[in-house]
């Protein structure tokens, strides 16, 4: 969390960044080192003389893989930044083309009139383009129901930048108007203590303002009055109910978290890890890679890491498979029990707790990259 003094010095990296200073990044690590050497002296002095000098030395060696750690974070900070402006012009290019901005070539007032399997193939950009293309990742499509669609076929841009006071990153979902809320964008911002890590200290979204009625993330139950009652009414209640758009109400960290109980703060992790794997997935697959995973083609790819993670496990079967039945025999009903668990729970991330779709309009403004 925020207020652990002993997490990696990212704020003090970030800011020697900020400056463009090397010497200051090292000189970041170095008074964190220092502090940390403080706060865990009594270690070296319960050593010997000989081995209190051999760890002095080990502590010069560190001090230099520091330096060049720094240096590292430095050069690939740049290199990041280098290439989010080259990949700008390419994804303002895919913008005028989903959305019917601009028209590639060889398309022609002949063809666009044509029929497509009983539809008229005369729709601007490509419809329905973002909603198709999260759908048909494993991890997303698990958040979309169908009640949703509706509204995200008026999704017409996603992207995403990096802010740095405090670190972190920024996903922005552009909209064209519809009927389901008053929004034209919503963002979803992560708040990291460390980025590489990654542990994430707090998520924020934007407060969607539904119309009337309109309202994905709530259900209306109505309930019949019982028999004989005066009010012949029927009892009405809302009901929270699962939607994408819950993805913009992020589970909150109290203020004071040593009050939770055990229970509550795993049910805690396991809501931000989830809430931060959808986040670095629009991020890092969906925004960088949307053509593909609207044609499909990026699916065969996932399923090729997949079976790669697999294929690591082959090849290790030991020669006393025979005196290992009878232990596997007992185990098959708790491995049963657990593979039930995993089965029912959905994929978490990494981050740690510490109809008239394609309308033509004004491109977003771009996010900057930092």
């Amino acid at each position: 969390m925020s207020g652990d003094k002993d997490s990696f010095p990212m704020a003090d990296l970030g800011a020697a960044l900020n400056q463009g200073d090397r010497a200051g990044l090292v000189n970041a690590l170095k008074n964190k080192l220092q502090n940390l050497a403080g706060q865990h002296s009594d270690v070296l002095d319960n050593l010997s003389p000989n081995v209190r000098k051999r760890v002095e030395f080990l502590r010069e060696i560190q001090g230099q893989h520091d330096e060049l750690e720094a240096k590292f974070f430095e050069e690939r900070a740049a290199l990041e930044a280098k290439y989010q402006k080259l990949y700008q012009p390419l994804y303002t290019k895919r913008y005028e083309i989903v959305n019917g901005v601009t028209e590639v070539e060889g398309v022609t007032e002949e063809t666009s009139t044509e029929q497509v399997e009983g539809k008229t193939a005369d729709e601007k950009g490509v419809p329905g383009f973002w909603l198709m293309a999260m759908k048909n990742n494993e991890v997303l499509s698990e958040e979309i129901t169908e009640r949703d669609e509706g509204a995200l076929k008026y999704l017409k841009e996603i992207k995403w930048c990096r802010i740095e006071e405090p670190k972190g990153f920024k996903l922005e979902f552009f909209f064209d108007a519809n009927s389901y809320f008053k929004n034209t964008v919503l963002t979803k911002t992560y708040h990291m203590i460390d980025e590489d890590e990654p542990i994430l200290e707090k998520a924020i979204g934007t407060e969607i303002e539904w119309y009337p009625g309109k309202c994905l993330t709530q259900k209306l139950l109505k309930k019949k009055p019982k028999k004989g009652s005066k009010n012949a009414k029927p009892i009405t209640k809302t009901e929270d109910c699962e939607s994408f758009f819950n993805f913009f109400s992020p589970p909150q960290v109290p203020d004071d978290d040593e009050d939770l109980d055990e229970d509550t703060a795993e049910e805690l992790q396991n809501q931000m890890e989830q809430d931060y794997d959808i986040g670095s997935t629009i991020r890092d697959k969906i925004i960088p890679h949307a053509v593909s995973w609207f044609t499909g083609e990026a699916i065969q790819g996932d399923d090729l890491e997949i079976e790669d993670d697999d294929d690591d496990d082959e090849g290790f079967d030991d020669d006393d498979d025979d005196e290992d039945e009878e232990e596997d025999d007992d185990d098959d009903e708790d491995e049963e029990d657990e593979e039930e668990r995993k089965t029912t729970k959905k994929k978490s991330g990494k981050a740690q707790f510490g109809g008239a779709a394609g309308q033509q309009g004004e491109r977003p403004p771009e996010c900057k990259q930092q």
